[in-house]
């Protein structure tokens, strides 16, 4: 079964509208996905009838902040509608906008134009974040490419890179448990930490009531997705997969398209069968 549990359409940061993205799902043979955009739920509400022999898994990527770092959890198998999410994705969008305009300032120092206005105009009316920012960069000239914003302005650690409106992780997994969903945490090596490091999270996280780790996030190296393996057996975690899409131009992150997940673990998606 291809499987696809991390995801982002224009209710984020992704480039294809909801509708776009489960028809991409469906011609490429993925079934069983779950759109987990930045912080919002909206796209659940945008959906048309899903392609024959896809099922969808509701979801959402939360941010928040542990010890100074930056942090995604994802929320699987959640009620989009429920109370929590409503609670949630509120609160978010008014960190989102403080951040947004945080980030706007800094950039406005270093000479880009209208960085607000310009990131509102290309999120399409879903939530500003950083890849706005840079496509911004880019279509004013300010910068050759997205790549170039992160690694000079945007990118984790840079002056640009804005972190403390997220809430703790405690609080987001009370959210996604709250709307009877699974928190996951997302992409454990795109963090910049060293093991102990992220064994110190994952004894936060499971104790906060965090149920799984992706163990593969698009592309990655086999002795990574070894390690994580060992920290799901370790801290009795399941496994997650996702190809942590964004757009059809980044052919090497497209829907269900991953390295392969090991098969000693106990995935995630068993709980819906």
């Amino acid at each position: 079964m291809k499987i696809d549990f991390h995801c982002h359409t224009t209710a984020s940061d992704g480039a294809l509208s909801p509708q776009q993205l489960v028809q991409r799902a469906g011609d490429r043979g993925v079934e069983l996905l779950s759109i987990t955009d930045h912080d919002s739920v909206s796209a659940y509400r945008q959906l048309p009838d899903l392609p024959q022999g896809l099922r969808l898994i509701p979801g959402i990527e939360l941010s928040c902040l542990w010890q100074k770092r930056g942090i995604h959890i994802v929320g699987l198998n959640i009620d989009p509608d429920s109370a929590a999410m409503a609670e949630a994705t509120a609160t978010q969008s008014r960190a989102r906008a403080l951040r947004a305009e945080m980030i706007a300032e800094k950039l406005e120092k270093y000479g880009v134009d209208n960085p607000l206005a310009g990131a509102l105009a290309l999120s399409d009316g879903g939530a500003i974040g950083r890849p706005h920012f840079a496509r911004h960069m880019v279509n004013s000239g300010f910068v050759g490419s997205e790549s170039e914003a992160f690694k000079k302005f945007l990118g984790s650690g840079k002056t640009c890179d804005i972190k403390v409106c997220w809430p703790s992780p405690e609080q987001a997994i009370s959210w996604i448990i709250d709307a009877g969903g699974i928190a996951v945490l997302a992409h454990p090596g795109k963090y910049s930490m060293t093991r102990s490091k992220l064994v110190s999270f994952l004894d936060d996280f499971t104790s906060w009531g965090g149920r799984a780790m992706e163990v593969v996030s698009g592309r990655q190296i086999p002795s990574q997705t070894s390690d994580f393996s060992k920290l799901c057996r370790q801290f009795s975690l399941l496994a997650s997969w996702g190809s942590d899409f964004h757009s059809p131009a980044q052919t090497w992150l497209d829907l269900g398209s991953y390295s392969t997940p090991p098969p000693d673990i106990t995935p995630v998606w068993r709980h819906w069968q």
